[in-house]
């Protein structure tokens, strides 16, 4: 059975240099470019949300660097560092790169790249199908930035996630933090059986649920251990209940 398409990132600070990434790139029908980031912050988020098969990493950009962004991702595998600077080398290869180009680089060495990339992803196991050799399934924690760094949030710190239009708020420890993504991404990242869908709104850590009370005939609130109060909908009662009887 033939390979899905590897969908691709490209992050660097600088306009040509995406450009000429996305110029090699255009030839291969085997690799689907997911978008581009110009700096470390964006390149988290778009990490952690597209999940791509291949990263095409500048080293060298303001704020977080490339290293940095694969210390505070998580990420391991998959990636080629596209960089000015060859004094990154050893540290790039911590994190099992799969190449290291150094600019200038020509459309020969580029490909060579790809190819080690390749042959990286068909080894990798077929069940997870990326070249992410160390990534488990389950999210274990979150990455967002806030005021231009990034915090990172165990999963287990979570108490409830709320749907705000494009956003999603993370209710942590008495704080709300914002997340540019949607609810049901993250919701379909997340272990069910530490998370819970209680309304089309609400992302519920079951660790947080203490108890469920009628407040009308047909309305229902999860009562947290925090003391926050949340609806929950008919769908979100059947899930509720499975979880309880299946206790």
């Amino acid at each position: 059975m033939a390979q899905k398409p590897a969908g691709v990132l490209i992050v660097d600070d600088e306009f040509l240099a995406r450009r000429i990434v996305r110029e090699f790139l255009a030839p291969h029908a085997d690799l689907i470019i997911l978008g581009e980031c110009e700096n470390g912050l964006e390149a988290l988020e778009r990490i952690s949300a597209l999940a791509p098969d291949l990263v095409f990493l500048d080293v060298q950009m303001p704020g977080i660097n490339g290293i940095e962004v694969l210390e505070a991702s998580g990420r391991r595998g998959g990636v080629i560092f596209t960089t000015a600077h060859d004094e990154f080398a050893l540290r790039a290869f911590d994190f099992h790169a799969v190449d290291y180009l150094l600019k200038p680089f020509s459309r020969e060495r580029f490909d060579a790249a790809l190819d080690r990339a390749r042959q990286a992803r068909a080894s990798a196991q077929a069940s997870l199908g990326r070249l992410v050799a160390a990534e488990t399934e389950r999210l274990h924690r979150l990455l967002v930035p806030v005021r231009g760094r990034v915090e990172v949030v165990p999963v287990e710190q979570i108490d409830y996630i709320e749907a705000q239009d494009d956003y999603i708020a993370i209710h942590t420890q008495g704080r709300a933090l914002l997340k540019n993504q949607s609810l049901a991404d993250l919701e379909a990242q997340l272990d069910p059986q530490g998370f819970l869908r209680i309304h089309r709104s609400y992302l519920v850590n079951i660790a947080r649920l203490k108890a469920v009370e009628r407040t009308g005939k047909d309305t229902l609130v999860a009562c947290l251990s925090d003391g926050t109060r949340l609806p929950i909908s008919r769908r979100g009662h059947e899930r509720i209940r499975a979880v309880l009887l299946a206790s």
